[in-house]
């Protein structure tokens, strides 16, 4: 950890491993396999022994992210879903049973209902506004995990994480929170008692569309142990080139945040008031039922949320897709660009039926770095598409 006294951009910008002995302001690029050592002591040491458990970009990677996580340990992946699947898979066994929030990331519910069951550990879908006494009532003599994401994936309910880590300590029930709308920086699950926080680094750390990434975060020696023996064991890690763009991303993300949470709560306030719109899905606004929530467990909010197109019908919510121009169809999330898509296939949901407000489509926004008034001419324009499918 860097000299607790300064901000966190200060740190995430400075905190360089290579201080003023290395040139650059990020560390090189090393792209290798093989590590030449001087003697057989330091083949079979500790330190740098093989390419694939990094190098110095990685180091100074998990460093940053310990930071913007209050984490003492950092285990890095290929990508989002690779990290979900590393922090679940590195604290059950088989017979264990899993608990995950039913608006959890969809492949890490893909994970724990497909490859878990093969691994020989049961799981249960909970809802995502589970009270304590209902989470009570779900923990078995053989839960292990209560798995986490809040807001969730597509529908932006928060959980109270709060009320459900205390049952979850009291019952040795351990905890992993997806912090990826968060990303560390808005939200510190380790600091309110979450065991594991982990993030897909493919958004908004790495910021530009091009990389990805992922990472597993703790401050429990023990758990840290586990989740590095067990990316040992299946031989996760990331590329040296994708953890530099991750690293050079997090230098500029408190800047970079700041801007996606200014332009998308406009965004949000200028759509709650549009005819075609039902209604917004937005944490930060008052009106969205978790907001209580959203004050007390983070400290700001991304470009990310959601909000329900008055459609009346599919080919309406096809034209107004089809009409925009700078909002772009398309998966992931965090990067400059500003994308829009329709969602319903993916929400999935079976312990509570997602309830609609109306006959229309759920979209999820993310608003990129365009400019504001831009990015609402361009959804007026599908709103003014619709109007030929009245």
């Amino acid at each position: 950890m860097s000299d607790t006294g300064k901000s966190t951009p200060t740190k995430l910008i400075h905190n360089r491993s290579g201080g003023r002995l290395q040139p650059t302001v990020n560390p090189p690029i090393e792209r290798g396999s093989t590590l030449l050592m001087d003697n057989t002591d330091a083949l079979y040491g500790e330190g740098k022994t093989y390419g694939r458990m990094g190098l110095s970009v990685h180091r100074e990677l998990e460093a940053a992210l310990c930071e913007l996580e209050n984490a003492e340990a950092a285990r890095l992946t290929s990508c989002g879903v690779s990290a979900c699947a590393l922090a679940i898979s590195s604290v059950v066994k088989a017979g264990d049973h899993v608990l995950f929030l039913d608006n959890v990331y969809g492949p890490t519910r893909r994970f724990c209902e497909r490859r878990l069951s093969r691994m020989g550990v049961s799981q249960s879908r909970v809802s995502p506004r589970i009270t304590s006494e209902e989470l009570k009532d779900s923990i078995q003599d053989n839960t292990r995990l209560l798995v986490l994401e809040t807001p969730g994936s597509l529908t932006f309910e928060l959980c109270d994480t709060l009320a459900l880590i205390e049952v979850c300590k009291s019952n040795n029930v351990l905890t992993v929170l997806d912090n990826t709308w968060g990303c560390g920086l808005y939200h510190k699950p380790l600091d309110i008692g979450v065991d594991i926080s982990v993030q897909a680094l493919t958004k908004y750390p790495v910021g530009h569309a091009d990389a990805f990434g992922g990472a597993v975060l703790t401050n429990d020696p023990k758990l840290s142990t586990l989740v590095a023996n067990t990316a040992e064991d299946w031989g996760i890690s990331i590329g040296p080139d994708d953890a530099y763009l991750t690293l050079r991303g997090i230098r500029t993300l408190p800047a970079r945040l700041a801007a996606h949470e200014k332009a998308a709560a406009k965004i949000a306030d200028w759509l709650a008031e549009q005819p075609e719109v039902q209604s917004v899905l937005h944490p930060a606004r008052s009106d969205h039922p978790d907001h209580h929530i959203w004050q007390r467990d983070f400290t700001g909010s991304c470009g990310l949320f959601a909000f329900y197109l008055n459609a009346q019908s599919q080919a309406q919510t096809e034209a107004f897709l089809d009409a925009l121009t700078l909002f772009g169809q398309g998966f992931s999330w965090g990067g400059y660009e500003s994308l829009l898509i329709a969602c319903d296939p993916q929400l999935n949901r079976r312990t509570s039926p997602w309830a609609n407000p109306g006959p229309g489509a759920l979209m999820r926004i993310h608003i990129g770095l365009e400019d504001i008034s831009d990015l609402m001419d361009d959804v007026q324009a599908g709103f003014n598409a619709m109007k030929g499918y009245e």
